[in-house]
């Protein structure tokens, strides 16, 4: 597994004078300031956005507690919490606390109870982004039926799915704060209530590449020029492996295992909140080594975004390769692809199809009984996949 490098010593750090950043690794830096001022900077990616963290001065949190705090800081991010925000919502309140402060608290509250990480930072995402602007500053106990309607009816069409989350989101923030005794007054948040247009429940599935289509087009990525090799890379290994690009783009050095051909995704980034083990057949190890190859010490991300390596590949970028490339399908959708050739093209039974898709079995009585993963078998159907996809022998 890959480590962190430590470059600091406690005695470089004490002897240091010229001002500038001296990196310890994993986004630690000892800053030194022009008056010869020495503090620790911390810096990371969070929720889609790089962040700088202060860790105090020197004269009081030493390299070891620096290093520490950083660990815990990147934890905390990797389980979809905000350091800052935490520190914030654990603070107790004065008074009536605003929507934001309540919403932070609440998610604090019941991050532990939730499937995974991953669905808790969705939660805290949604109304930062669509609740805050108009209720994030507003006193709990101020808020009624017109203001959340604002806030939602700009979306409400626009982003049906989403504005349905986040009114939901809002009504439990709001239930949260009423049961607290910040405010008396029980709002009926409905859709109904609140006269919102009436939504189509159209389902739309993402566009996927017929598996008939697939080797011709990984032929014509291979010979595409007009892209950077992390881009091209990461979108052959989301192939291959048969996972979504957020699994693909967000992933670490510390999950894969190269010498024994395994990606170990935590439960924290997996939409379903277990763990899932992929398999790797041989052209996906190739790729992961030939990353690690261009590895540096300024992220453990094993595809870094393209002129800032501390933050993941945007998604964008995997769909503006595919646009150029002229193919009319979503990233999503090559999990369809991989689902339709083993239905249409292997013997493989449906059960391991489903496993490799980290897909949960639907009845439970069913999912009681099943205790493997399929993994031996996955490997196989890996290796089968690769060279379907490549036109290769890809066996070890």
């Amino acid at each position: 597994m890959a480590r962190i490098e430590k470059r600091l010593t406690a005695l470089e750090v004490q002897r240091s004078k010229q001002p500038g950043r001296y990196a310890d690794g994993g986004g630690l830096y000892l800053e030194i300031d022009p008056t010869g001022g020495k503090r620790w900077l911390l810096r990371l990616q969070s929720n889609g956005r790089r962040r700088d963290f202060g860790l105090g001065g020197l004269a009081k949190v030493s390299l070891a507690e620096a290093r520490d705090t950083a660990d815990q800081y990147r934890r905390q991010i990797r389980q979809g919490i905000d350091p800052v925000a935490q520190k914030r919502a654990e603070a107790s309140f004065t008074g009536v606390p605003t929507f934001r402060a309540a919403a932070e608290k609440f998610h604090a509250e019941s991050l532990p109870t939730w499937r995974n990480a991953k669905h808790g930072a969705q939660v805290i995402k949604t109304l930062e982004t669509y609740a805050y602007p108009g209720l994030g500053s507003m006193p709990v106990d101020q808020i009624r039926e017109p203001h959340v309607r604002a806030a939602l009816i700009s979306i409400w069409l626009e982003k049906q799915e989403t504005a349905r989350r986040v009114r939901q989101r809002v009504t439990t923030v709001m239930d949260w704060a009423r049961a607290n005794g910040f405010c008396d007054v029980a709002l009926d948040l409905r859709a109904k209530a609140l006269q919102l247009p009436k939504q189509s429940r159209a389902v739309q599935h993402h566009k996927a590449l017929g598996h008939g289509d697939l080797p011709q087009f990984l032929s014509s990525l291979k010979g595409y020029d007009s892209v950077s090799d992390t881009v091209r890379a990461a979108l052959v290994f989301t192939i291959l492996t048969a996972t979504g690009s957020g699994e693909v783009r967000g992933a670490c050095w510390d999950e894969v295992d190269i010498p024994g051909k395994v990606w170990a995704i935590p439960a924290a980034r997996m939409k379903a909140g277990r763990d899932h083990r992929i398999p790797l057949a041989k052209p996906a190890v190739a790729i992961l080594t030939s990353m690690l190859d261009k590895r540096s010490n300024a992220t453990d991300l094993v595809f870094p975004g393209i002129g800032r390596r501390d933050r993941p590949l945007s998604d964008m970028s995997l769909t503006m390769l595919l646009r150029r490339l002229g193919a009319n399908v979503t990233v999503h959708g090559f999990r369809s692809t991989f689902r339709d050739w083993v239905a249409d093209q292997t013997a493989y039974p449906r059960e391991v199809a489903e496993a490799a898709l980290a897909h949960q079995i639907a009845d439970k009585v069913e999912r009681a009984y099943a205790r493997t993963d399929y993994f031996d078998r996955r490997a196989a159907l890996m290796r089968d996949w690769a060279e379907y996809c490549l036109g290769q022998e890809t066996t070890s």
